[in-house]
C-alpha cells in the first residue's frame, strides 16, 4: 500500500473509532466495510478489524481514567462477566457461518436505537437500582451473552452493552459509554483479538495505521463525551445503533 493508502486508514479509523467513542460503540460500522472494501476477506478483516478496535479502548481508556469515576465491583462484574462469553464467540465466528447472526443483530440493534429514542430521559441522570440475586444474575447473564456475541459478531455489542448498563444499572450514558469502552474496547475486544489473531489470519502491515487513526479517535470521543455531556452522547448513540443495524442487514460483499 501506498503513503496515501495509510493515510486513508488512518483517517477511516479516527472517524469510526471516534464516533464509536462517543456512542459506547459501533467502530465496525465503517472500519469493518472499508477493510473488506480495500479487499480483505471477511475472516481477515474481521481479525484485524478486533485487533485495531483495542487501540479504541485504550485511547478512550486514557480520556475516561482521568475522571476517575469507576466502581471497582463493576468493573470485575463486567470482566468477569463478559470474558468467558467473548472466547466462547471467538471461537464460534471460525465455525458457524456469519450471516442469519448478522441479521438478527441487525434488527436488534435497531431496536436499541428506537428503544432510547422512545424514551427522553433514560440515561440522562443516575438511577438508584435495588440489586437482588436475581437482578445481579440477570444482569451477568446479560453481560455473558452479549459477550458471545462481541466474540463471534462484527459490530454494534459494544452498543448493546451501554445500553444494557444504562436500563439494567441505572447509569447516564456518559458513565456507561466510559465502562464500554474501557472494559469492552480494551479486555473484550483484546480477548477477542488474541483468539482470532493465533487461529486466524491478520493483515499486519495494515495495523499500524489503524492502531494510531483507532487510538487517536477513542480518545477524541471520550473527550467530546465529557465535554457534551449525555444528551450529546444519547443522541449519537440512538444515530449510530440504527445505521449499524442497517449496515448489519445489508448483503456483504
Amino acid at each position: 500500500m501506498s503513503i496515501l493508502d495509510h493515510l486513508g486508514l488512518i483517517l477511516i479509523a479516527l472517524v469510526a473509532n471516534g464516533l464509536s467513542a462517543l456512542a459506547g460503540g459501533g467502530a465496525g460500522l465503517l472500519q469493518l466495510p472499508a477493510l473488506i472494501f480495500l479487499g480483505l476477506p471477511f475472516p481477515v478483516a474481521l481479525a484485524t478489524h478486533k485487533i485495531a478496535s483495542v487501540a479504541l479502548g485504550a485511547g478512550a481508556s486514557v480520556r475516561h481514567l482521568k475522571e476517575n469515576t469507576f466502581d471497582a465491583g463493576r468493573l470485575v462484574l463486567i470482566l468477569a462477566a463478559g470474558l468467558p462469553g467473548v472466547i466462547i464467540g471467538a471461537l464460534l465466528v471460525l465455525e458457524i457461518p456469519p450471516r442469519a447472526g448478522e441479521i438478527a443483530l441487525g434488527l436488534l440493534t435497531i431496536g436499541l436505537g428506537w428503544y432510547s429514542w422512545r424514551r427522553p430521559q433514560l440515561g440522562q441522570a443516575t438511577v438508584t437500582v435495588t440489586s437482588d440475586w436475581t437482578h445481579a444474575t440477570t444482569g451477568a447473564l446479560g453481560l455473558f451473552l452479549i459477550g458471545v456475541l462481541n466474540g463471534s459478531l462484527t459490530s454494534g455489542t459494544g452498543l448493546m452493552v451501554t445500553l444494557w448498563l444504562v436500563r439494567w444499572y441505572g447509569l447516564s450514558y456518559t458513565q456507561a459509554v466510559a465502562y464500554t469502552l474501557v472494559l469492552v474496547g480494551l479486555f473484550w475486544n483484546g480477548t477477542g483479538a488474541l483468539v482470532l489473531g493465533t487461529l486466524g489470519e491478520v493483515r499486519w502491515d495494515w495495523l499500524p495505521a489503524l492502531l494510531i487513526g483507532s487510538f487517536a479517535g477513542g480518545y477524541l470521543g471520550a473527550s467530546l463525551a465529557h465535554r457534551y455531556g449525555n444528551r450529546l452522547v444519547k443522541r449519537v448513540f440512538e444515530i449510530v445503533t440504527v445505521l449499524t443495524g442497517i449496515a448489519l442487514l445489508l448483503p456483504g460483499p
